[in-house]
């Protein structure tokens, strides 16, 4: 069998991009809109979790979870590690399954089945995972935009103008094309995020997005999650033992501690808690941070 050279890349360059990652042929045609669903948008998410409990081999981990995150907020969960923050995390994006115990996100139950009547979930979440979870085989622009092209969600020329938008959000504007070997820590977690972003999520969470970063990193971060509140009005819940950080971001702050939710509230309250529990935390952490 013969086959031609390709004379003129540029014509059949959204084709070869396309077979990369398995789309053989275009799902779309001309008369149609760019994505097949609707990304211009965000809405914020409720997430109301009522008596979470979650054991291991006997062992409870979560002891009663009770907390209402509302829509739109920036709403971080601290503590220190091994207290089962991750793991509440991970219940609210279904990654787990608790032993007793409910999350309601946007009114409706995460875990309980209703049969066939069961109202699909109209909200879209993304995580960014705390080694971020990125795909060395891929370039920066192949990771932001893999969700797009693997769901066939938008034309080709479309993908492209979200990663670029996604990434210049960041501040990694013109870096489609790194390497992933070729990102520092702090460029790793950006495009991390803007991968997150592609699919203009309802509700994104963080998995202890500082950690293995430096101070200077982990303020730039911060300085980038704070922008994005400025432009998209999803819900947004961190996991953190990072105080700090936990402080500088959010809207309202929870504390973990042995299983249990022991002080909810913004972070001025939460600074000048007179709870036993958060002062310790408080202290051992930030070498006594005083309350304003």
């Amino acid at each position: 069998m013969l086959i031609k050279p390709v004379k003129d890349f540029k014509k059949y360059e959204g084709l070869f991009n396309k077979l990369m990652h398995g789309l053989t042929a275009s799902i779309f045609h001309a008369d149609e809109c760019e994505c097949r669903i609707d990304l211009s948008a965000t809405r914020g998410v409720g997430i109301r979790i009522e008596n979470l409990i979650k054991s291991y081999n006997e062992v409870q981990v979560l002891k009663g979870i009770n907390l209402e995150i509302l829509p739109g907020e920036t709403f971080a969960i601290i503590g220190p590690s091994g207290t089962g923050k991750s793991l509440l995390l991970k219940h609210i994006v279904k990654l787990e399954t608790p032993d007793s115990g409910e999350i309601y996100i946007d009114g409706h139950p995460v875990f309980q089945s209703s049969g066939n009547n069961q109202k699909k979930n109209d909200y879209r979440f993304s995580m960014v995972f705390q080694s971020s979870a990125l795909f060395n085989s891929l370039t920066v622009g192949e990771n932001v935009g893999l969700w797009l092209r693997e769901k066939r969600v938008c034309k080709e020329q479309k993908i492209r103008e979200i990663i670029r938008e996604k990434l210049s959000m960041v501040g990694l504007e013109g870096k489609e094309g790194m390497k992933v070997s070729e990102l520092s820590g702090g460029m790793k977690k950006r495009v991390a995020i803007a991968r997150s972003l592609a699919m203009n999520p309802d509700l994104i969470l963080y998995d202890e997005p500082t950690a293995e970063l430096d101070p200077v990193t982990s303020d730039e971060l911060a300085n980038t999650i704070l922008s994005l509140k400025q432009t998209t009005r999803n819900t947004t819940v961190i996991v953190t033992h990072d105080l700090n950080f936990a402080l500088y971001v959010s809207d309202r702050i929870a504390m973990i501690n042995d299983g249990q939710i022991v002080e909810v509230g913004s972070p001025v309250q939460i600074k000048a808690s007179q709870n036993p529990v958060v002062k310790r935390f408080i202290y051992t952490t930030t070498k006594g941070i005083k309350g304003e």
